[in-house]
């Protein structure tokens, strides 16, 4: 093979390597911009983690064995809200499907957009804690002096009576924790709540 042939192979084959190194950092990029939300899908499909998995309507079977859920709620010292359950506990069979309410107010002198986050302990419980309806990760924009009541409707897995592993499971806690949202959509929110004039109504 002549020298130019040998340089015109050594050129593609190094074309072939930069091609290909390119496509692993922009594909190692593109996986870190969706590990967040990639990671938050998984612990809500599996429960891993201790998150609830979020459930589908429909039948089940409704046990006798029952056990407790208590509500707790918690708020970043960076957010000037006031969060808590309108109902500290409920007891609820397995299988049955309840609906409860947290109040969330902003007792600040500006509007303020929070998002919360949850877990559910103790954590291998979290498999078997369904929500059906949430408000967690969704940005919620209040008003100063302004009150929301959000519903959570939920139900343990009837499943969890077949795992002789949970036989001494009979609390579950259900936590929130409110965060200030920072977002490009929280910005929007606040910018049309300016637009309209009604950023310091109640």
């Amino acid at each position: 093979m002549s020298a130019d042939g040998e340089t015109t192979q050594r050129g593609r084959k190094n074309a072939r390597l930069a091609g290909w190194l390119i496509a692993t950092a922009v594909g190692m990029v593109g996986l870190a911009y969706a590990s967040s939300p990639l990671y938050d899908l998984f612990c809500r499909t599996t429960g891993f983690g201790g998150t609830p998995v979020v459930a589908q309507q429909g039948d089940r079977p409704l046990l006798d064995r029952t056990v407790k859920v208590r509500f707790d709620s918690n708020v970043d010292p960076n957010l000037p809200w006031r969060f808590e359950p309108l109902e500290r506990e409920v007891k609820v069979r397995l299988g049955e499907e309840r609906l409860v309410h947290y109040r969330v107010t902003n007792v600040s002198q500006r509007p303020i957009v929070g998002t919360s986050v949850y877990n559910v302990t103790p954590e291998p419980a979290g498999p078997w804690f369904n929500k059906l309806q949430c408000f967690c990760f969704t940005e919620q924009l209040l008003k100063p002096g302004q009150s929301l009541d959000m519903p959570v409707v939920f139900f343990v897995d009837p499943e969890l009576d077949k795992d002789r592993r949970y036989d001494n499971v009979r609390t579950i806690t259900l936590s929130y924790t409110f965060f200030e949202a920072k977002t490009e959509r929280a910005k929007t929110l606040l910018g049309g709540l300016a637009a309209d004039g009604t950023g310091k109504g109640g």
